[in-house]
């Protein structure tokens, strides 16, 4: 299995790669050769050029004010790879359903795979499907326009129970140390005002997030690149998480968070270092909610 997997991630990575370049426009194309110069790991420091980066910064800047709109030279999965990311999902969707939203957090790949095998409401992963995923968790996520760090580097890396802590009445876990700290300090502050709406997430919650954000967009891996970071690479996976004004619901979600108490006073008392900061060039959507833990 080892092997086979090593075989995956080089195969997945170089064909992948090569077959999206031949797809994009020459100024994307030209943008993306010089897009790995990451001084941090979470930011790009680019030097002021003209032609193709001027065009390639423009298109960058309307693909983040329209995060949800499809543009052209967006990876969009066609015939039989559309209907193995169905196929996956679905599945996903029952495993879900079968172990609880809580649970599913935690939940590794290993793990899912032992679960389809066992619990025929699921259904056992395919060849096709676990391909697919190996595929997906191993190609280079800035063929999609996603250029943030990786920092789950392992498909089969698992979280262990003993690292995390539930947190009461929001069906989410928080790692030990920082990050708990972090969330009982703002929750002291804010008091109920404040509410965790996203805490760790393993491989196979993003998987989730991810695929879903695709399938209710005809299949674009590339637009649900700039809302959802593609597996393996969410901050989710090792230390960050969401927070939101009660009673706020989906709007926690969007720029609208922004207008709330609670953003006002976390902005105030420094919480808000931001993962993704309005105008940032990881290919990611503005984040306001999202607490960055420093540690990570």
């Amino acid at each position: 299995m080892l092997n086979r997997r090593h075989f995956l991630q080089h195969i997945c990575g170089c064909t992948a790669a090569l077959a999206v370049q031949s797809l994009l426009p020459a100024p994307v194309r030209a943008a993306a050769a010089i897009s790995s110069s990451t001084l941090d790991g979470t930011a790009l420091h680019l030097a002021p050029q003209a032609g193709a980066y001027d065009l390639h910064i423009r298109d960058y800047y309307d693909k983040m004010r329209h995060f949800d709109s499809p543009f052209e030279g967006d990876i969009i999965l066609q015939g039989e790879h559309r209907d193995i990311l169905y196929r996956t999902l679905q599945r996903i969707q029952r495993m879900v359903d079968t172990v609880g939203y809580a649970n599913f957090s935690l939940l590794g790949f290993d793990d899912a795979v032992r679960l389809g095998r066992n619990y025929p409401k699921i259904g056992t992963f395919t060849k096709n499907e676990l391909e697919f995923m190996e595929c997906q968790f191993y190609a280079d996520a800035a063929i999609y326009g996603f250029y943030g760090v990786k920092v789950i580097t392992r498909l089969t890396e698992r979280i262990s129970q003993k690292n995390v802590i539930k947190v009461p009445y929001s069906g989410n876990y928080l790692f030990k140390g920082e990050p708990h700290d972090t969330w009982l300090a703002i929750q002291k502050t804010l008091g109920n005002t404040v509410v965790l709406t996203s805490g760790v997430r393993g491989v196979m919650k993003q998987f989730h997030l991810f695929l879903n954000k695709a399938v209710q967009n005809d299949a674009n891996l590339s637009l649900a690149s700039r809302s959802l970071a593609p597996p393996g690479y969410s901050f989710h996976g090792v230390s960050d998480f969401d927070v939101g004004q009660r009673d706020f619901g989906e709007y926690n979600f969007t720029d609208r968070f922004t207008e709330t108490d609670v953003f006002a006073r976390l902005a105030e008392l420094g919480y808000l270092t931001l993962r993704y900061p309005r105008g940032n060039r990881l290919g990611v959507r503005f984040e306001p909610w999202h607490v960055k833990v420093n540690q990570a």
